[in-house]
């Protein structure tokens, strides 16, 4: 697919709708998570789901990560292939097709794998990968993962069993506790996750079986987590980005603030009423699962409603036929789904373009 723009162009030359990354802020923001967890022993891995850029992650690893956590086999091909050397698959990997993709993935880098059934477990084994397999909890996801405990125990038994397969921790992920809106509510859904953490270790420890890492966090908790003292390794990923809905959270110490740095370009196509711009970023420019877009730096706008290639803006003044507006998605994760490349702007001129390669990346 062709870039959407050229470098050196201006941003009001660029044609809609396109997906723009404000590289200084996107910068700052890094650097925002790196002096947060200073003087801290704690690994930082993001989350490649948010961004599927292999670009992004190299200068993620060039300011510390360890190597990035992706959700599917094919987002970790899509980062193995763009030159990242340690990947964490944080889910389950299920099927003989799934499972050989992973194998053969295993010989070109670091791989980690999420496990949480012994059928799986030995499914993967069998395919003669070696690779590093976390034990997934359920800590109040509600999604995927064993309870604490014994069933964890079980698991960890049948890790060594295998030759090819190293038992390197457990894996603890509150999805749910990242947008809870309250900073309280939050630390109470981590102390929460961190109780069946520490009860799954000490069961291990008594057993005489080590557990290296902890891994999880999200953007909406990880310094929780990081003061807990529960997690080794922190998974932040919509940080780099962050959307309207993580916007609507109570953003207190000890987590820092991060700024808007993704956005949807969009341009007013019709002015059919007093009360109304119609612009070109509908449905298939944004996502709107968690909400609306809001219109950057234009409170005074709303953006109300969608479909698949019309938004309606309402409020006022409202922009002129042919003007652009800036919109922060009120998902970043699925928005970027949405698009083959990042068109980086610095000082209101394209300075980068990176291409989207995991866009699509389901399997």
């Amino acid at each position: 697919m062709k870039p959407p723009a050229s470098i050196g162009q201006r941003l009001e030359e660029v044609d809609t709708p396109a997906l723009v990354l404000d590289l200084e802020i996107f910068e700052r923001n890094i650097s925002t998570l790196g002096r947060s967890i200073q003087g801290k022993k704690i690994r930082v891995r993001p989350h490649a789901k948010s961004h599927k850029c292999p670009e992004i992650a190299k200068k993620q690893i060039e300011a510390g990560a360890v190597g990035v956590c992706c959700q599917k086999v094919s987002e970790a091909e899509a980062m193995v292939d763009g030159g990242i050397a340690d990947v964490l698959v944080t889910n389950q990997i299920v099927g003989a097709s799934k499972i050989a993709r992973l194998a053969t993935l295993s010989k070109r880098a670091r791989i980690g794998v999420c496990v949480d059934d012994l059928g799986n477990l030995r499914a993967i084994a069998a395919s003669g990968a070696r690779l590093d397999v976390y034990i997934e909890l359920e800590v109040g996801m509600r999604r995927c993962g064993v309870a604490p405990g014994e069933p964890v125990l079980a698991l960890a038994l049948e890790i060594a069993r295998h030759r090819k397969l190293r038992f390197a921790g457990l894996h603890a992920y509150h999805g749910r506790a990242q947008h809870l809106r309250s900073l309280q509510e939050r630390r109470a859904a981590i102390e929460g996750a961190a109780a069946a953490v520490r009860l799954s270790k000490d069961l291990l420890a008594r057993n005489h079986i080590p557990c290296h890492v902890v891994t999880g966090a999200g953007s909406g908790t990880y310094m929780l987590e990081v003061e807990n003292g529960a997690w080794d390794e922190i998974q932040p990923g919509s940080y780099l980005f962050m959307d309207a809905d993580y916007a609507k959270n109570e953003w207190a110490a000890p987590l820092p603030r991060f700024g808007h740095a993704l956005f949807v370009l969009t341009t007013v196509m019709s002015r059919p009423a007093p009360d109304r711009a119609i612009v070109d970023a509908g449905l298939k420019a944004s996502s709107v699962d968690s909400g609306m877009p809001l219109v950057f730096q234009r409170e005074d706008l709303q953006y109300t409603h969608a479909s698949d290639e019309h938004g309606w803006i309402e409020g006022g003044p409202l922009p002129a036929l042919g003007e652009k507006l800036l919109l922060v998605p009120g998902h970043c994760d699925p928005t970027v789904n949405l698009y083959d490349w990042y068109v980086g702007v610095r000082r209101g001129t394209v300075e980068a373009l990176w291409a989207i390669t995991a866009r699509g990346a389901l399997t």
